[in-house]
């Protein structure tokens, strides 16, 4: 029998505030354990909660980002239940009147082809818990209540996502929007933006959902695509032999690529919610949301589309600038001074983003936002060569140097000596007669070869296009 996967995903965002959600502690991310904290965000007895306004705009402009409706009035309620990194023993969260409703995101179709929307049901403000720390060695476990009271949304999908690749794409979607709009820096290994993935999977030419699992607490595009993908094996497999699903919450295990049984959700936890008794209703002006709407920067896909129009950019190229908002600054920024979009996008695509992969740093910039744009001009005005600029560019990426400095410092600029040129050309043909001859028959890489055997003699230090025109005259018995 052939099956489809139906897959729905509830992804947390923490927002960039400077302080929490209802109490004005620090919302650091690092700072010691335990240190930004305080009466209300731990839930003494007798402590209000005051709702931090600029968490209410933060959650408008992600749903008129995400194209959903405003709900002018909306309001907190209480989910009751006892964790230890809970202190209060329970969670402000919204459930039944959400301030974001009915939105959607488009993505590439997996299974069809060309575009689909993604339905989002809703978005609803929240308070993080803290964290447990477990020590296996002691058996013992902490708890750090830092992240206690730091404002989340919560987006919540439709079950729209029918592939692996759907989901991954959806979130870094989710991500590119909620950078650009400005309401959080979604770095995913700090927690700052994961993602609850529910699965099912049911026969091709049924209608009726299957029963779904959860797994909690996705935190990169990889464990996403790889959980939907392993989940939906493991359900089919368990179909194909005569088995029953069950409802279950599961943890990814991302070391052995599978997921392992948390607890069972046959029966549902009642959390007892209940209108927040210290927080008043939020009633919102259509002033108010027209007026955050008036606020909104220019998003990824419209940025998307005037790289192309006004740069020349290919699709491909724009949207790998456009995945990530750091890439997007230093574009700009590059592009600006070198007047050269093209290479300014060659440049990030290709040695930032390997420098970055190597040293496992996700997409941040570690160095200064011009050091970029000053090696294209150096290659491009024939200071340096190539491979010196990429030599440049790493020590820039490792050590944030000065480019200029740099190149003086360690003696990169090229050689414009053209009797040395000649010289070290003359050398090359003189011990490399069958690079020569085969060269000559019309084989056009042994003169690459040739231009190799002078690059290395002189350090690197020349312009290819000179060499390849010296040694030329020089085999055509012209020099």
């Amino acid at each position: 029998m052939n099956y489809k996967t139906v897959c729905g995903l509830e992804v947390h965002t923490e927002l960039g505030t400077a302080s929490k959600v209802f109490c004005s502690c620090s919302t650091k991310f690092g700072a010691a354990q335990n240190s930004q904290v305080c009466e209300v965000c731990t839930g003494m007895p007798g402590t209000l909660p005051s709702l931090n306004e600029k968490v209410l705009e933060f959650a408008v402009r992600t749903g008129l980002a995400l194209n959903c409706k405003i709900n002018l009035f909306n309001r907190f309620d209480r989910k009751n239940y006892f964790y230890p990194d809970l202190p209060k023993a329970y969670q402000i969260s919204q459930l039944y009147l959400p301030i974001c409703t009915d939105g959607y995101v488009e993505i590439t179709d997996g299974v069809k082809g060309g575009k689909k929307r993604v339905r989002i049901n809703e978005i609803h403000i929240e308070e993080d818990a803290g964290k447990l720390i477990h020590n296996e060695e002691t058996g013992e476990t902490l708890v750090n209540y830092n992240r206690c009271g730091v404002p989340l949304l919560e987006i919540v999908s439709q079950p729209d996502i029918a592939t692996p690749d759907e989901a991954a794409e959806y979130v870094q979607r989710l991500r590119e929007i909620l950078q650009f709009c400005g309401v959080s820096d979604c770095k995913m290994q700090e927690g700052s933006l994961r993602a609850d993935v529910n699965v099912s999977v049911m026969p091709s030419d049924s209608d009726t959902l299957g029963t779904r699992t959860e797994m909690k607490n996705l935190s990169s595009f990889k464990a996403i695509r790889a959980a939907v993908e392993s989940e939906s094996e493991r359900q089919i497999s368990i179909l194909e032999n005569g088995g029953k699903i069950t409802q279950e919450t599961r943890r990814w295990d991302e070391a052995q690529n599978c997921s392992v049984s948390m607890r069972s959700k046959e029966q549902a936890q009642d959390y007892r919610y209940f209108p927040e008794p210290d927080l008043p209703p939020v009633t919102l002006t259509q002033a108010y949301v027209d007026g955050v709407r008036s606020t909104l920067p220019e998003l990824s896909d419209e940025k998307r589309a005037r790289y192309m129009n006004a740069y020349g950019l290919s699709e491909y190229d724009a949207s790998i600038i456009c995945s990530s908002l750091s890439y997007v600054r230093l574009f700009e920024r590059t592009a600006e001074i070198t007047k050269n979009p093209k290479d300014s996008a060659n440049w990030i695509m290709g040695e930032l983003m390997r420098l970055q992969k190597d040293s496992q740093i996700g997409d941040e910039i570690p160095f200064r936002a011009d050091s970029l744009a000053e090696i294209i001009n150096l290659l491009n005005s024939g200071k340096i060569s190539r491979d010196s600029a990429k030599l440049l560019f790493e020590a820039v990426f490792y050590n944030d140097v000065d480019p200029q400095e740099y190149v003086k410092a360690n003696n990169m600029e090229i050689l414009s000596d053209a009797s040395l040129l000649t010289e070290i050309a003359r050398r090359a043909v003189a011990e490399n007669p069958k690079a020569v001859a085969e060269y000559l028959a019309g084989k056009q890489q042994s003169l690459n070869f040739l231009i190799g055997q002078c690059m290395r003699t002189l350090k690197g230090k020349a312009s290819a296009p000179e060499l390849a025109a010296i040694l030329k005259e020089i085999i055509n018995g012209n020099k």
